[in-house]
């Protein structure tokens, strides 16, 4: 199976395979629950290669961890996803 780094780098950079709406949904430990969110209120720091950032509800920043990445959309359709997340999925 690709990881997430593989597959979130080949979206970025590969431009044909990177065309079209992506999502990814990643496990709110808070919330317990999985939380999608489009892929272009995604920040990478390019010398981090362990978490995104992207804006809280009350816009502040929120770091989250690559590993609690669990599923990723192109145009509303499932293409990737961690199996271990599969039991929250009712709960999205």
């Amino acid at each position: 199976m690709i990881t997430i780094l593989e597959l979130l780098n080949r979206i970025r950079w590969d431009r044909k395979y990177g065309h079209g709406e992506f999502a990814i949904g990643y496990f709110d430990r808070l919330e317990e629950r999985i939380i999608v969110v489009p892929l272009r209120e995604v920040r990478f720091d390019p010398d981090d290669h362990f978490s995104f950032q992207l804006n809280g509800a009350a816009a502040e920043p929120l770091s989250i961890p690559l590993h609690r990445v669990c599923e990723v959309y192109c145009n509303g359709e499932l293409i990737w996803h961690r199996e271990r997340f599969l039991s929250h999925k009712g709960d999205t």
